[in-house]
């Protein structure tokens, strides 16, 4: 059996060291596999990213109990830096980029693990993979577009030379035709560094195009995972996130809401 690239293990963190924001959430990430953190807001999915990256302490969280293991070692409450070295990259939700350094400054700032000419591989891959910041390379980082910035930031975590990227709500604010471009580069640059990606989404139907194996969490917990195609076709995910009934017609908001309370997900 492949040891996988990163396993999680009945993962706890607690913030203020009185609340408890996730509970016993286990999962794993297999080499060059692309893995989709479903949930709403408040789910746990960007603390349990923050755990594993390492940016808890920054909110006074902390991981209190269970296991993160990279590679066969250990991170739990191991600070951001030395993780980055380890090997693991983050996309944060918000704050992506330096506004006012330009595209070509972003990039010369992540400190990568391997040698001068692998991050001058990276950083051409970089602008072969997102041709639009070759072209916006002078441009302050804080003129860019939501998309650009999405690209420079993905951009950034490249330069690092992870082999584990976690990029965290990808689609936010972005339109779909941004998205959908955003999404088959990723799939590219997967297929070009043999990279393990974690993706979290709000938007099932955008992280399950491109999802291997997916998670659902609620309230801290995982009720639900599977590969991609199980996760597409299962009757909650439909009804709850892909706003479809049983039929297969799509639903309102407001209808989806009302039936929220009969999730089926332990059944």
């Amino acid at each position: 059996m492949i040891e996988p690239l990163l396993r999680v293990e009945k993962l706890e963190v607690v913030y203020h060291r009185a609340i408890t924001a996730i509970q016993g959430i286990s999962l794993s990430v297999q080499p060059e596999q692309i893995v989709a953190v479903l949930g709403t807001n408040g789910a746990g999915k960007t603390t349990t990213l923050r755990a594993i990256s390492g940016f808890l302490g920054i909110d006074d969280a902390a991981v209190t109990e269970g296991a993160i293991v990279f590679k066969g070692a250990h991170l739990e409450n191991r600070p951001p830096h030395d993780i980055a070295r380890s090997g693991i990259a983050l996309v944060p939700e918000r704050d992506k980029v330096f506004p006012n350094l330009t595209v070509s400054e972003n990039l010369s700032v992540p400190v990568g693990r391997g040698s001068r000419a692998e991050r001058r591989r990276r950083e051409e891959l970089v602008f072969q993979s997102f041709p639009r910041l070759w072209d916006l390379r002078s441009r302050t980082a804080g003129l860019l577009s939501g998309g650009e910035r999405q690209m420079l930031a993905i951009g950034g975590a490249i330069v690092c030379q992870p082999e584990l990227l976690l990029v965290d709500e990808l689609s936010l604010g972005l339109a779909p035709v941004v998205v959908q471009d955003l999404m088959k580069r990723l799939l590219e640059i997967r297929r070009e560094l043999k990279l393990g990606i974690v993706i979290v989404e709000q938007s099932a139907a955008v992280a399950l195009q491109v999802a291997d194996y997916g998670y659902v969490l609620e309230n801290g917990r995982v009720v639900l995972d599977g590969d991609g195609e199980r996760l597409r076709n299962h009757p909650d995910i439909q009804e709850f996130y892909l706003g479809l009934s049983t039929g297969g017609e799509r639903r309102s908001y407001r209808t989806v809401k009302q039936y929220r309370r009969s999730r089926r997900w332990y059944g």
